[in-house]
């Protein structure tokens, strides 16, 4: 199988209980003999729906058809997977608890917020890394220096740390098994405006005592976060974890009009939205606008899906160009905003952050 075939074949796969057609369509793939299944490992893999993948097959007791050893191994991860989460689920209860008990309200967004609404059938579909919220303007510091007092901790060295991220550094608590990130906004400098705490927090909704995003604002950031922050609208890319959240959102709102009162994010949010419709064979829940300009970004999509190599060349020129722009950027905000001037002095005292810029310029070895 090819990385393209291999790609809609495990995108099919995570819509066979939502989508009859594909389901055939993935019934016959399996009753065929011909799927790669080290290829689809390690695409699933690599755009963390390993999990997923397993629960949509079993659901549709489809693992017959699957290699024995691959199954157990799929099992025993899916089990890992629900074990991190139900604690990463009782670990966010405890925070929202923590916060609402001094006047606080987190907004659960991502991963964790999508567990805590109970987007997923099985829990253990969802790969997730760190628990985020965002809160009021207000509120920012009072939740940081309120989790300080509760025993979260911030390790980064100073250079590490980065004055125009969108939260706090991340905060750990050594016995508890996700790090936490307090939000103050959702997207990169640039889209702030648009998508932002004062742009949702009118349509929060309130389930089992926890505070999420509208489901539109979930779908709009469930793609803003890569096509944006991740910058796969440069990179014409779509990751079926991201997609896989869309596709289920898709579900509970209509999907197209999610972001019609957003100004410049509507381009690249349909853009993934049409990324996604073709990905996951044209459901209906996933139709979109088109234009010449999303015709012209499937074109691209399509042709690095079927060329890596020509798709990891445009990666690393887009790369090469967005880190020179971001060193520019950076270079006049020490020239003329105090707060990045004492950052990069703190930087240049720290040996590991001259350490690490040498072996960046070929100065010195590793």
């Amino acid at each position: 199988m090819t990385y393209k075939e291999t790609f809609f074949f495990v995108a099919k796969c995570l819509t066979i209980n939502h989508e009859e057609h594909n389901k055939r369509i993935v019934e016959e793939m399996l009753q065929s003999n011909t799927v790669d299944w080290d290829e689809v490992v390690k695409l699933s893999t690599a755009h963390f729906v390993f999990p997923a993948l397993y629960c949509n097959l079993k659901r549709a007791s489809l693992l017959s058809y699957l290699p024995e050893d691959l199954v157990e191994y799929m099992k025993y991860i899916t089990e890992l997977n629900r074990e991190r989460n139900e604690k990463i689920i009782t670990q966010a209860k405890e925070l929202n608890t923590l916060l609402l008990e001094h006047k606080i309200t987190p907004i659960f967004i991502k991963g964790t917020g999508n567990l805590l609404e109970g987007l997923y059938e099985d829990i253990a579909e969802r790969m997730v890394g760190d628990i985020d919220f965002i809160c009021s303007p207000e509120d920012y510091p009072k939740a940081i220096q309120l989790l300080k007092k509760n025993g979260y901790i911030n390790n980064q060295k100073e250079y590490e740390k980065r004055l125009d991220d969108k939260h706090y550094p991340r905060l750990i608590y050594n016995s508890k098994i996700a790090a936490v990130e307090v939000h103050f906004t959702f997207l990169r400098e640039k889209f702030r405006d648009e998508l932002n705490y004062n742009f949702i927090k009118e349509s929060v909704q309130l389930i089992q005592g926890v505070s999420v995003l509208s489901f539109e604002n979930q779908l709009s950031l469930s793609i803003a976060a890569h096509q944006i922050n991740d910058f796969g609208f440069e990179n014409n890319s779509l990751v079926l974890r991201n997609a896989y959240d869309v596709f289920l959102l898709s579900k509970k709102t209509v999907a197209k009009n999610a972001f019609i009162n957003l100004n410049t994010l509507q381009h690249p949010l349909h853009c993934f939205l049409a990324s996604c419709y073709e990905a996951f064979n044209k459901p209906d829940s996933l139709q979109y606008f088109l234009s010449d300009q999303t015709h012209q970004y499937l074109v691209l999509f399509y042709k690095y899906l079927k060329n890596r190599d020509l798709a990891l060349k445009n990666k690393l020129k887009v790369l090469k160009k967005r880190n020179m722009r971001m060193r520019l950027l950076k270079l006049y905000k020490c020239l003329f905003y105090k707060e990045y001037r004492n950052w990069l002095i703190n930087c240049i005292s720290d040996k590991r952050w001259r350490k690490e810029k040498l072996i960046q310029l070929g100065l010195k070895k590793p």
